[in-house]
């Protein structure tokens, strides 16, 4: 499976003239679905920002099955097989919820036709129909996470990587999410990051812990639970296991 692998590969980068946010730093992620997790701060929107070839590392390589984003030629490819959706979506005025999914796939090289006709069967995977003519800009934080996600399935993208996903939503919009983050690791790759260690041995396979730009941790789910030693449920072994790795000494 290594061809299915995203990899970072001596990675350096840094803001201006500000600290290394990462230096010579290497992972390679080969599950269906990995959790970045780390603490606010560690590099993980950077990284998920050098994943998606929003940003440019100084040194070094990030690809996807052996696509290199560095490469120029190449990389209408990668960002067509490589979707990132951000913090925070922002609606574009005037269109309605389909019309903003069909624009993600006419962004990434399809013809308008074909992307609004792509954008039939991804807005409905995601559980928008019934809101499809209603304009963008009125729906709600996790309506809008979700028409993000139908934009990255409408050009059919292989990875869908989500920066902090369920920040805001409420305890219902994030049920649905997971739901749908569960659903869609069935057929594409998912890296999600996040701070929270709720759910995660429901919704994934691997777990990589980030802190200061630097990867604490990479393994399995039960590896990444074992750590805590005996916790009475899941979500207390991985806030335990979680704590242990990134707890730092005053």
């Amino acid at each position: 499976m290594r061809g299915m692998s995203l990899i970072f590969e001596g990675l350096s980068f840094r803001y201006g003239r500000g600290a290394e946010v990462f230096s010579d730093f290497s992972l390679r992620l080969e599950s269906r679905s990995t959790v970045l997790l780390g603490p606010n701060g560690a590099g993980k929107s950077t990284l998920m920002a050098l994943a998606a070839s929003h940003l440019a590392p100084s040194e070094g390589r990030v690809a996807w099955k052996r696509i290199d984003a560095s490469n120029r030629r190449a990389r209408a490819r990668y960002r067509r097989a490589v979707a990132w959706i951000p913090q925070q979506i922002t609606p574009v005025p005037g269109l309605t919820v389909r019309e903003q999914i069909a624009y993600a796939g006419w962004l990434k090289g399809m013809t308008r036709a074909d992307a609004w006709e792509a954008s039939t069967k991804a807005i409905a995977r995601v559980g928008l129909a019934e809101l499809a003519s209603r304009k963008s800009h009125e729906v709600s934080g996790g309506q809008l996470r979700r028409m993000g996600i139908a934009g990255a399935l409408t050009h059919r993208s292989e990875i869908i990587l989500m920066d902090e996903p369920t920040a805001g939503l409420d305890p219902t919009q994030r049920g649905m999410f997971r739901d749908l983050v569960a659903e869609l690791s069935q057929s594409v790759h998912v890296l999600v990051s996040t701070h929270q260690t709720e759910d995660l041995a429901d919704l994934y396979s691997e777990v990589v812990v980030l802190d200061q730009g630097t990867v604490r941790f990479q393994g399995s789910t039960d590896e990444f639970h074992a750590l805590a030693g005996p916790a009475p449920s899941p979500r207390e072994r991985a806030e335990a296991a979680y704590t242990r790795l990134v707890t730092r000494e005053a």
